[in-house]
């Protein structure tokens, strides 16, 4: 199994700078990148009656938006190694801008779930990657900060765009609207050119003194001879290898704490999306008004928007930095526990302090999700992953909601969907807890045998260089 992940860039990131410019336009990206798909749920009903489409129908133009949104994740890291994240997500914006447009000439559901859905959502795909990954480029010591700044887009565009669309869906309907929201995802392209590459000047190495020709050692010349073998018959079977990795780094999955890291996620997105989804429905369900109930969301993300760059402080902090991983792991078992407790609170004012709680989990969940897998694999490498892990959680993140709604279809009670979901989160909760201390272990360990090694290799290196005389002058001595 590989080290733990290494900082060394090659060049000393700026830790700010034109680096917080990049922030802002990574807050503006991933606010709509996550925020949009659920805004549109205001214009439903009409469409819905529009159509004369059931309402999971109708529910399908979010899922398929958002796992558009995930499936895309590896073409855009692709594009992203190769161009850049600037183009990418002004390229993305283009798209998002052209599939609202299209749409808003629809004639059928299907035509929604074409452009809305697909090229909507492949549109998302290239302002979220991207975005993502820019920042590790730009921070190593406050990326957490960082992160945690960017990642509060989500809530802040949420909520900023409720009462928008509210508002264009009563003065020009679904259609107008649609055209509207089409020039105003452009802001994308305004947030993907203030994504400037970094300067990557490395500071160049001191040179070592070659040493005299008649002190040549032998011993480093054959081990110099066995490399150059071994690097002649291994470049026919590297080929092959370097080809592939041009798309997708496959040694990922030899990486011990990338495995751990997605093996709960994909469990954990089963139950991550459908309890905001059915938040104010389930609020009805207890008799609730519609705007009592449509105002918990409000003050879910008013929640979220403070504890995402909260988080992103504390885990900054010299005592959680190094151990951030048990921070994400409590994280998704505090989710999974409000869940759990959520059918247990009575009336409007339990359900408002169980969105309060749930806000905060959330918040912090969302604020490490993309922090901790960069802590696994390093900056390099960080693209490739978030595609990989992207695609893998495209299934949970369409199939989620639905298997969820079946509950509530199967048994008229939404407390059920609750309880499933509860598990769903404590579980991984648990798992990551585990294998994270599993994998700490690992790495404490293998940064002993690697210490010992080095040391044990410059003793050596020491007595070569000695004449014997000195040699057992140092042996005397020893």
């Amino acid at each position: 199994m590989p080290p733990p992940a290494a900082t060394n860039l090659g060049y000393t990131p700026p830790d700010g700078g034109w680096g917080w410019a990049v922030v802002l336009g990574s807050f503006i990206s991933i606010g709509f990148s996550y925020a949009f798909p659920k805004s549109l749920t205001i214009y439903y009903k009409e469409i819905q009656a529009y159509f004369s489409v059931s309402y999971s129908e109708i529910a399908w133009v979010s899922s398929v938006m958002l796992a558009s949104m995930y499936a895309g994740g590896p073409v855009s890291s692709v594009l992203v190694n190769r161009f850049g994240s600037r183009p990418v997500v002004m390229v993305g914006g283009v798209m998002v801008c052209a599939g609202m447009v299209l749409a808003s000439f629809g004639t059928s559901i299907i035509h929604l779930y074409l452009c809305v859905g697909v090229i909507g959502g492949l549109g998302l795909a290239f302002n979220l990657q991207p975005a993502l990954t820019i920042i590790g480029t730009y921070f190593q010591v406050k990326r957490p900060l960082a992160n945690g700044l960017a990642m509060t887009g989500s809530p802040v565009v949420l909520f900023t765009l409720a009462p928008l669309n509210q508002f264009l869906f009563d003065s020009f309907g679904w259609r107008g609207s649609f055209l509207i929201l089409g020039g105003i995802v452009l802001n994308c392209c305004v947030a993907g050119a203030l994504m400037r590459p970094v300067n990557k000047a490395v500071q160049p190495k001191p040179k070592l003194e070659p040493p005299p020709c008649d002190q040549e050692d032998p011993a480093a010349n054959a081990n110099a001879q066995s490399a150059n073998l071994l690097t002649e018959e291994s470049q026919s079977e590297g080929k092959s290898e370097r080809c592939l990795d041009k798309f997708i780094d496959v040694s990922l999955f030899k990486h011990r704490g990338f495995l751990i890291y997605l093996i709960g996620n994909v469990f954990m997105f089963f139950g991550f999306f459908a309890p905001v989804v059915f938040l104010a429905p389930y609020a009805r369900h207890q008799g609730i008004d519609e705007y009592s109930s449509a105002f918990l969301l409000s003050i879910f993300a008013l929640v979220d928007m403070f504890v995402r760059p909260a988080t992103g402080f504390i885990g900054n902090t010299k005592w959680v930095r190094p151990r951030i991983q048990y921070f994400f792991s409590f994280a998704v078992a505090y989710n999974g526990v409000c869940h759990l407790l959520c059918p247990l609170a009575e009336g409007y004012s339990g359900l408002v302090v169980y969105t309060v709680f749930f806000g905060v989990a959330f918040g912090m969940l969302c604020a490490l999700l993309f922090e901790v897998l960069m802590d696994l694999v390093g900056p390099k490498r960080f693209s490739t992953a978030v595609g990989l892990v992207t695609i893998i959680e495209c299934g949970p993140v369409l199939l989620g909601p639905p298997m969820s709604g079946a509950l509530v279809d199967k048994f008229g009670d939404y407390k059920y969907m609750y309880y499933a979901c509860g598990v769903m989160m404590l579980v991984p909760g648990i798992f990551f807890f585990v294998m994270n201390y599993y994998n700490y272990k690992k790495l404490d360990e293998e940064r002993m045998q690697s210490a010992a090694a080095e040391m044990r290799n410059s003793e050596e290196a020491v007595e070569l260089k000695m004449n014997p005389v000195e040699k057992i002058a140092y042996e005397t001595d020893g």
